[in-house]
């Protein structure tokens, strides 16, 4: 019986296993499997068909809102409405809430920023030229086709919004450089562009801006002594704030800045009408605990003979048609009346000794003269700046007339475009070009070695005045179409090549039959548009050779 019960022993142990329970036998196995898979592949299927319903409703949550509002309501509604879930939160119906009160809800400030309520204050004016209506295009046939209600907001925008201001010094500290940037030339994004080919563009149907945070707060309390709609970040790229030290001293900082936002100039029941200037420069002195601010000024550049883009909508959606045009804004300024000075002066004990409530004649300030220990040209600054803004200007873009000296002295070939709005600053003209094979390092290299740079608008070649410079202006504008055109000119004006933009995004348009053939890994990665850019520029250093064995 012993032995029986040792023979079992070893055949019990298999079926139930070393901890004496039972080893799962095949079926189990395949049981589970199949669990598995089931929750593997429901689990997607889960989520399509939420995701199906949340479209399903949001669309009958659509369909009820134009019933409800019609399409020019529901175009006023979508322009709140910014997370586009058809639901307007608080925050979102703020704009409104303002409109119908007339009373401004408290901005966020930086949590570590708080005034000085003893603190000196800095006293501003607002000076403005409105545009030159006869500047934009479309004035040309008397604003045919333009209705008068898309035009309201810019017609009536002829004076600053609030004249004059007064700000606490110590709100200025957004100015400081950050830690790791206190030297000389440095340069640094005080409010980051949020823009990449992944977000693409921000929205054209919107009345009013969103809610400014952090120190988008004092940027926009400065925009807002022009216009009670500025939008710090622009629709389009270039976006945001950049800063540069120009000079410093022991106590002191010169800072440089320039600013691309734009305005929404009107109400309702008019469409959107976008008012971009190509940008805003500007500098401020200012002591480097902020307690001080010596100077300010804040502009938009006049010194071309157009600076401003302006887009409007024709339709109650985001894909409604657009009118573009451009014009001249004479001037648009901020600037200081004076140093920051204190409200309350105490003698050296602490008593009060004046102050700006007791009435009486104001106490004259002597301040120090600042002696820079260490300062770059304004001019170098600038174009730090700009290069921030615009990788393509690593290579220097001269005026029209320096360029061609400049190839003659280098025996070089100018590389010039020529375009209906600016190619380095807000507008939409040049914006595809200097966002893509501009900037690309292969086309910059060959620019660096082979050409001098250069870009005109149109119409400051067409009043080209300088007899020698006119008719290099008249060769160009031969072989010019809208909107922009790339040459290839000999130093004496000579056009060897040309191409113009929309020619050439269609060539480098991608298709699929000519995947395998663009990309390799052979050599440098190329995409279709520098390697046809490359090749533009070839052909023109060739055709020159033509030219000069005549």
């Amino acid at each position: 019986m012993a032995a029986d019960v040792d023979k079992r022993t070893p055949e019990r142990e298999r079926r139930n296993g070393h901890n004496g329970q039972k080893s799962p036998g095949p079926g189990s196995w395949f049981r589970r499997g199949m669990w598995t898979l089931l929750v593997v592949c429901g689990v997607p299927l889960v989520a399509l068909g939420i995701k199906h319903y949340q479209d399903s409703q949001l669309l009958k949550r659509h369909e009820e809102a134009v019933r409800a509002l019609g399409t020019e309501g529901l175009f006023l509604f979508s322009s709140l409405d910014t997370d586009h879930d058809l639901h307007l939160s608080p925050e979102e119906f703020k704009p409104i809430a303002e409109k119908l009160t007339g009373i401004s809800a408290p901005v966020d400030v930086e949590e570590d920023v708080a005034d000085d309520p003893n603190g000196e204050t800095l006293v501003l004016e607002a000076k403005m030229q409105p545009l030159l209506l006869d500047s934009m295009t479309k004035s040309r046939d008397g604003f045919l086709g333009v209705s008068h209600s898309s035009l309201s907001g810019l017609r009536s925008w002829t004076s600053p919004a609030v004249p004059s201001s007064s700000f606490p010094a110590s709100q200025f500290r957004v100015f400081l450089p950050p830690k790791g940037r206190g030297e000389v030339g440095d340069t640094w994004w005080l409010i980051p562009s949020e823009l990449n080919i992944f977000t693409g563009y921000l929205p054209n149907n919107r009345y009013h801006p969103p809610t400014p945070r952090g120190k988008e707060v004092l940027i926009h309390s400065l925009l807002s002594m022009f216009h009670p709609r500025p939008f710090i970040k622009s629709r389009f790229a270039p976006q945001g704030t950049v800063a540069c030290i120009r000079a410093k001293s022991d106590f002191y900082y010169d800072v440089v800045f320039r600013i691309h936002a734009e305005f929404q100039l009107n109400d309702v029941p008019n469409f959107p009408f976008w008012f971009t200037p190509g940008q805003f420069t500007g500098n401020i002195v200012l002591s480097k605990d902020a307690s001080h601010v010596r100077h300010f000024r804040l502009h938009v550049p006049s010194n071309r003979s157009l600076n401003v883009d302006m887009e409007w909508l024709y339709g109650a959606s985001e894909s409604s048609n657009m009118e573009v045009d451009i014009g001249y804004l004479p001037q648009l300024e901020l600037q200081s009346t004076g140093p920051s000075t204190p409200s309350v002066i105490v003698d050296e004990e602490g008593n009060v000794i004046d102050s700006r409530h007791g009435g009486g004649e104001p106490i004259q300030f002597v301040f120090e003269e600042i002696h820079w220990t260490s300062e770059i040209s304004e001019e170098e600054a600038l174009r730090r700046l700009e290069v921030t803004f615009y990788p393509f200007k690593k290579v220097p873009y001269l005026p029209f007339a320096e360029a061609f000296e400049r190839a003659a002295a280098e025996k070089k070939l100018v590389h010039s475009i020529l375009l209906w709005g600016a190619l380095d600053d807000q507008s939409w003209s040049g914006r595809t070009l200097r966002e893509t094979v501009l900037e690309s390092s292969p086309v910059l290299a060959l620019l660096n070695q082979s050409f001098v740079s250069s870009w005109s608008l149109v119409r400051e070649l067409e009043n080209m005045q300088n007899p020698a410079l006119s008719e290099k202006a008249r060769l160009h504008l031969e072989k010019y179409s809208f909107p922009v055109e790339m040459l290839v000119a000999l130093p004496n004006g000579t056009i060897v090549h040309h191409i113009n933009a929309n020619y050439f995004l269609d060539q480098t348009a991608m298709k699929p039959e000519d995947e395998g053939a663009t990309f390799s890994f052979s050599g440098a990665f190329e995409d279709p548009s520098t390697s046809t850019y490359i090749s533009f520029l070839k052909e023109g250093l060739e055709k020159a050779k033509d030219y000069v064995s005549q």
